[in-house]
């Protein structure tokens, strides 16, 4: 099976005061360490930009060739999701999304979600059995998907309805996400 990363780090971060991608945490730019989390359990991994995207690319150790700049990143989350799933080739079977904000993801829990790898594929991490990142999602399920991918949900709104299997990942990783800076200050790892 054949699984794309997409790293959503398109948005601007208005509550944060800043895009989260060009956030930092143990000097290493949050974009950058949640494509390497992504690159331990996927084939490929893209990065979906749009604010400040001149800015993450210059600052960032990115491969160029991995690098999609979603035009309407204002309208939220789902449409820079869109746009990593109309990015993906023939030959990809899942799409492994990891949000920029969920630092506490590890390499680990990234294998352990893509290990369900398939074309009918809809897997999650789960943290305290409550569904979090990185999700797995199945070629199969792309259309749907893409149709409701709007504003901030995602696909949230289309996994809703499905039954999506959850993998335990609280020994290896943690499901928070950064809100406001302080949150990359505080011991929540």
């Amino acid at each position: 099976m054949h699984v794309l990363g997409v790293v959503l780090a398109a948005g601007a971060g208005r509550r944060f005061g800043m895009p989260k991608a060009l956030a930092e945490l143990d000097g290493e730019l949050l974009v950058d360490r949640a494509s390497r989390v992504l690159a331990a359990g996927c084939d490929r991994v893209l990065v979906v930009l749009g604010a400040s995207a001149a800015e993450v690319r210059d600052r960032a150790h990115l491969d160029a060739g991995n690098v999609v700049e979603n035009p309407e990143w204002a309208g939220g989350m789902g449409s820079s999701l869109r746009t990593g799933l109309e990015w993906a080739t023939d030959e990809i079977d899942a799409a492994l999304v990891l949000p920029v904000d969920m630092p506490g993801v590890t390499e680990a829990a990234v294998r352990r979600v893509a290990a369900y790898a398939a074309p009918d594929a809809l897997v999650a991490a789960s943290y305290g059995g409550v569904r979090g990142h990185p999700v797995l999602l199945g070629r199969d399920h792309w259309p749907g998907i893409r149709e409701v991918a709007t504003g901030d949900s995602g696909a949230r709104d289309y996994l809703r309805t499905r039954h999506v299997a959850l993998v335990a990942c609280d020994d290896v990783a943690a499901g928070w996400d950064v809100d406001h800076p302080g949150d990359l200050e505080s011991d929540t790892s």
